[in-house]
């Protein structure tokens, strides 16, 4: 009898099947002595489309919606349909005596087996493979602890109502909003919050008004300060004219030193990385996307054995891993000699790095042990490992200290403020890198005391401008994903809260990229700026779908499915009633949102009729027509002109055409049987005829 090996990729299943002994080549698999190992490719198997439940689905109606599948069956993806009938006849031969699942220990790892396993319609017994690294001896460590399928039952119930829960709202949603608008959208649980998240910076810097004002800064020959308002506030100054009187009264003037105080600070070392604060670091240091940073981190793991399991949520370590993190140290390239001679003899059991209640199913990312040759690795990887190792370094090196100043001196009644830094040790910020453009650091003061006397040497006036919020990144969008739209700085506390993220660490720069993919969002540099598209449908979508707290919440609730904490059903229930709600929403309360016309999918491009009227509301664009709607050519230049031609339904109006708009337009009152259209230069109304 055989056991069965199912590992997620190809390359991991090489890596186990040499482990195991099992070289020999099969169609679909390795063998070896009692071990067959075989793999999917991903998903094999996934979720139906709505038409493949019932073909009437295939037609877009908005009377259909929603949809609501007691059961969403599953069906085998046609791409990789032979690798499946590979694994089915494995699962199921009678030579099989138990099946091993070996797919990324994760939640989604354990949906792709599932699916898998109950699409073979098989009933062989499961153990779990449940390891955090691709090296030789954690592959044999693993299958020394291997623990029955059914310990992960909840992570399971977890992914399960995860993928159930993204079809209701990405199919209805997406299905009833395109309806609504005539173009093509799509809507998805996670997707929506994100998107809102850079439609709200993109709001705030269009609607951004600088603001001018002027700063007076002294010199005082050994040191600089700069004026302050005595009734508070920053020291602007709003009128030229009295920030150059301040400069006049003072310059040539005697000053003296009335306050002098001096306080010492520290920065503790960093927390380790899990994947997102890997991501955000490899965007602001090195201008990776997240999408690169992980596929980099994906191949340290997979291929170089180098680097623990990626796709984590944790910071922290178990404490039993002390020694193998010591060993991994002493194992890394030479380079990294110099600030490893730095470290301890014996590392310290620091909550900061050895805490096993914040270790979730995986503990954070750190290099294996196995012995890395720089060199040899494609660039992107070898800066990603470098990010991780000389973060792991930093954790056990002293607290970066510091001592600040802030001294007061007083010339003729104006008060001009000095702050100095003086680093004391700088600790673990040697070990790692730093931002090429880091904000200017306050230059060491002179020893000052109070009653110390300064003539001020020249006084000048700064003429500057309030600047606007800084479009979001990789990075910071990252971060709001991270804990859904808390602005939090503390990493101790965001760790806290990281069960109210939108998504998981491993869909996170998926989202990203399929918003850039679906043009709700475009990259510009390094920044991630929402598009024209991308604001029109945050306009349309509701709070509830839109929030994302709401989704963090979502997110929170599917943790604590996994965990065995929560019910999935009730879960579901309340997906389900959230669809119903927003699904009426899209088809009676949605607002009339003007989106570019665009061609459905499959289509010609350009499908959208341009007529030969004058926009009436900017006069320089020209009406264009779609399903929905008559809007302007000008739309991404802001104009909003929009008619909808079901706006007279309501009130029983006719549903207007072409030929009616022309013709109202012209006439400005068209009268008929059942009442008559109005036309007031922007819009067209219904007035009932009233016998």
């Amino acid at each position: 009898m055989r056991t069965l090996v199912v590992a997620e990729k190809p390359s991991v299943a090489r890596d186990i099947a040499r482990v195991l002994g099992a070289r020999e080549r099969a169609e679909g698999c390795l063998q070896g002595g009692d071990w067959t190992v075989t793999w999917a490719l991903g998903h094999l198997v996934a979720q139906c489309e709505p038409e493949e439940i019932d073909p009437r689905y295939k037609r877009w109606r908005a009377q259909d919606l929603p949809i609501l599948p007691e059961r969403i069956p599953l069906k085998v993806i046609r791409k990789t349909a032979a690798q499946f009938r590979v694994v089915k006849r494995l699962m199921n031969d009678a030579q099989t005596a138990r099946i091993v699942c070996a797919t990324d220990a994760g939640r989604e790892g354990e949906l792709i087996f599932r699916y898998i396993y109950e699409m073979a319609g098989c009933t062989r017994p499961v153990q779990r493979l449940w390891i955090s690294s691709m090296t030789d001896e954690a592959i044999r460590e693993g299958f020394a602890s291997l623990r029955p399928s059914q310990a992960y039952d909840a992570l399971y119930a977890s992914a399960a109502c995860r993928a159930q829960a993204d079809w209701l709202v990405g199919m209805n949603l997406s299905r009833a909003f395109t309806l609504r608008y005539g173009v093509p959208l799509s809507v998805g649980r996670v997707q929506t919050p994100t998107l809102q998240m850079l439609v709200r910076r993109r709001l705030e810097i269009d609607a951004f008004v600088p603001q001018q004002y002027w700063t007076v800064q002294a010199d005082f020959g050994d040191y600089t300060g700069q004026w302050m308002d005595p009734a508070g506030g920053d020291g602007h100054i709003d009128r030229a004219e009295r920030a150059r009187e301040i400069a006049a009264a003072v310059r040539g003037r005697a000053g003296v030193v009335t306050a002098c105080a001096r306080e010492a600070g520290s920065e503790p070392p960093p927390l380790l990385y899990d994947l997102t604060s890997l991501q955000r670091d490899a965007n602001a240091l090195l201008g990776f996307t997240a999408e690169r940073t992980l596929r980099a981190a994906q191949a340290l793991y997979e291929r170089d054995k180098l680097l623990t399991y990626p796709r984590t949520d944790s910071r922290y370590l178990p404490r039993d891993m002390a020694a193998r993190v010591q060993a991994a140290i002493h194992a890394l390239p030479e380079a990294y000699a110099p600030l490893r001679a730095r470290l301890p003899q014996t590392l310290p059991q620091t909550r900061r790095v050895f805490d096993d209640a914040k270790v979730s199913d995986h503990h954070a990312i750190v290099p294996t042990g196995r012995r890395a040759d720089a060199s040899a690795l494609p660039p992107d990887e070898a800066r990603v490992f470098d990010l991780v190792a000389r973060r792991l370094l930093a954790a056990f090196l002293p607290a970066h200290t510091y001592e600040t100043t802030r001294v007061i001196t007083q010339v003729d009644g104006h008060a001009f403020v000095s702050t100095g830094r003086v680093v004391t040790q700088s600790g673990w910020k040697d070990a790692c890198l730093q931002p090429r453009k880091r904000a200017q650091q306050a230059a060491p003061l002179p020893a000052l005391r109070e009653g110390d006397a300064r003539t001020v040497r020249s006084a000048r006036v700064k003429e500057d401008r309030t600047r606007p919020p800084r479009e979001h990144t990789d990075a910071s969008i990252l971060r709001e994903m991270e804990q859904a739209g808390r602005r939090i700085e503390d990493e101790a506390l965001r760790e806290s809260m990281k069960d109210s993220g939108l998504g998981t660490p491993a869909t996170r720069a998926a989202t990203i990229e399929r918003l850039i993919h679906m043009g709700y969002a475009a990259r510009k540099g390094r920044s991630l700026v929402a598009t024209p598209k991308g604001v029109r449908l945050i306009e349309a979508a509701p709070e509830a779908i839109a929030s994302p707290e709401t989704t963090g919440r979502w997110e929170r609730e599917l943790a604590r499915i996994a965990r065995g904490e929560a019910d999935g059903a009730r879960f579901l229930s309340g997906i389900a009633r959230m669809t119903e709600r927003m699904t009426r929403y899209a088809a009676q309360e949605a607002p009339d949102v003007a989106f570019e016309p665009e061609a459905p999918k499959g289509r010609r491009a350009g499908g959208a009729k341009r007529l030969d009227l004058a926009c009436p509301a900017c006069g320089r664009g020209r009406i264009t027509e779609n399903e929905r709607a008559f809007g302007c050519s000008r739309w991404r230049e802001g104009c909003a002109f929009t008619v909808w031609k079901d706006c007279c339904r309501r009130a029983g109006g006719p549903e207007l055409t072409e030929k009616l708009l022309r013709a109202v337009m012209e006439k400005g009152r068209l009268a008929g049987s059942t009442g008559a259209l109005t036309w007031d230069g922007r819009q067209v109304g219904f007035e009932p005829r009233r016998d």
